[in-house]
C-alpha cells in the first residue's frame, strides 16, 4: 500500500477514536464509530487476496447493522427523553444499544463475525483489529453501564466466556485462536461491568497490553499456524519461551499480569454476594485454559524433528524489536503493579 494512504487510513482510525471517546452526543459518537470501520476497510484489503476481500465484506455488513442499530436506538432514546447526551437512556433503548455495541465488539451469540474476519486478514491488521478497534465500543458500553440492563449483561458475559473457550479448543490456526481468546476476555469484562465498571477499563487496559504483546511476537516470527511456533525453537530460541509465557498470562495463571484482572473480578463477585456465578464463570474458563496450555506445550516443551542444518538457523542474526520486548515484559511482570494501577483509574 501507498505509504501515504496507510499513513492516512491510521490517522483516520486514530481520529475516528478520539471523536468517540471525547463525544458527550450520540450523533458524535455514531460518527467516530463509522470513521473507524470506514477506515479499516482498506487496510483490510491491502493484500488483495480473496479472503482478505471476504473479511473485509463480512466486517462491512457486521459492523454497518450494528451501527444502524446504534443510530436507530438513540433516536428513540432521544425522542422519549429529549436529550442526546450518553449516559442519559430510557429502559426500551438502553437494551438495544448495548447489543449493539456488543455486536461491535464480537461479544456472543454476536460473535461469528469475529473469527472469520480475523483468520482473512494480516497479523498486523489483527492486532489492529483485536486492540484498537474495540476501544471505541468499550468506552460508550462503560459510560451506559449503569442504565444497561443487569440481566443481559450476564447472559452475554457467561455465553461470550463459554463461547471464548469452547471455540478455540478445536482450531490450529493461531489467528482464530486470538479471536476466541477476545471473546473470552470480553465475557469476563461484559460480566463485572454493572458491578465495578473501575475493573472492567483495568481488564481492558490489560487485555489490549497482552494481546498487542502476543501479535507483535507471531508478526515478529511471521507465524500464523501451531506448525509455525512449533518450529520457532531453532530460529528464535529467546522469543519462544517469552511467547509461552505470555499466553500463560493471557490464560491468567499467577503470578503473571494476567491473573490480576481475573482474581479482582472474582473477589468483586463474592462481595456482590454472586458467589455462583464467580464459580461458574471460573470453571467455564477452564476451556480456555486448555487451549492456551496446549499452545504453551506446543510451542516451548516439544522438539520438532529437525535435520542436521538446522542449527544453522540459530546464527541468523535477528533486527531487535523494542515494541516487542516492551511490552511482553509489561504483559509478564505487570502483576506488581496492580494496586498502583487500580488507584490510577
Amino acid at each position: 500500500m501507498n505509504p501515504l494512504a496507510s499513513s492516512m487510513f491510521i490517522l483516520s482510525l486514530a481520529i475516528g477514536t478520539t471523536i468517540t471517546l471525547s463525544s458527550h452526543h450520540w450523533l458524535l459518537a455514531w460518527i467516530g464509530l463509522e470513521i473507524n470501520t470506514l477506515a479499516l476497510i482498506p487496510i483490510m484489503t491491502k493484500t488483495p487476496h480473496p479472503r482478505a476481500v471476504e473479511a473485509a465484506t463480512k466486517y462491512f455488513l457486521t459492523q454497518a447493522t450494528a451501527s444502524a442499530l446504534v443510530l436507530f436506538a438513540a433516536l428513540i432514546n432521544a425522542w422519549q427523553t429529549g436529550e442526546w447526551a450518553l449516559p442519559l437512556l430510557s429502559s426500551p433503548a438502553s437494551i438495544p444499544l448495548s447489543i449493539a455495541i456488543m455486536m461491535k465488539l464480537g461479544l456472543a451469540p454476536l460473535h461469528f463475525w469475529m473469527p472469520e474476519v480475523l483468520q482473512g486478514i494480516s497479523l498486523s491488521t489483527g492486532l489492529i483489529l483485536s486492540t484498537w478497534q474495540k476501544i471505541a465500543p468499550m468506552a460508550l458500553l462503560i459510560q451506559i453501564s449503569e442504565s444497561a440492563s443487569l440481566e443481559l449483561m450476564i447472559i452475554i458475559g457467561l455465553t461470550s466466556a463459554l463461547i471464548g473457550g469452547w471455540g478455540g479448543i478445536n482450531q490450529t490456526q493461531l489467528r482464530k485462536i486470538m479471536a476466541y481468546s477476545s471473546i473470552g476476555h470480553l465475557g469476563w469484562m461484559v460480566m463485572i461491568l454493572k458491578f465495578s465498571p473501575q475493573l472492567t477499563t483495568f481488564n481492558f487496559l490489560l487485555y489490549v497490553l497482552m494481546t498487542a504483546a502476543m501479535f507483535l511476537s507471531l508478526i515478529n516470527m511471521n507465524a500464523t499456524k501451531m506448525l509455525d511456533i512449533s518450529t520457532a525453537w531453532a530460529k528464535t530460541p529467546v522469543l519462544t519461551p517469552i511467547i509461552m509465557l505470555t499466553l500463560l498470562s493471557l490464560a491468567g495463571l499467577p503470578p503473571l499480569t494476567g491473573f490480576s484482572p481475573k482474581l479482582l473480578i472474582t473477589i468483586e463477585l463474592v462481595k456482590q454476594n454472586a458467589t455462583p456465578l464467580a464459580a461458574l464463570i471460573m470453571l467455564i474458563s477452564l476451556l480456555a485454559l486448555f487451549f492456551y496450555l496446549r499452545l504453551t506445550y506446543i510451542s516451548a516443551l516439544t522438539l520438532p524433528p529437525n535435520n542436521a542444518n538446522s542449527t544453522t538457523l540459530w546464527y541468523i542474526p535477528l533486527k531487535a524489536n523494542f515494541a516487542v520486548a516492551t511490552l511482553n515484559s509489561t504483559a509478564l511482570l505487570l502483576f506488581p503493579l496492580t494496586p498502583t494501577l487500580l488507584l490510577m483509574l
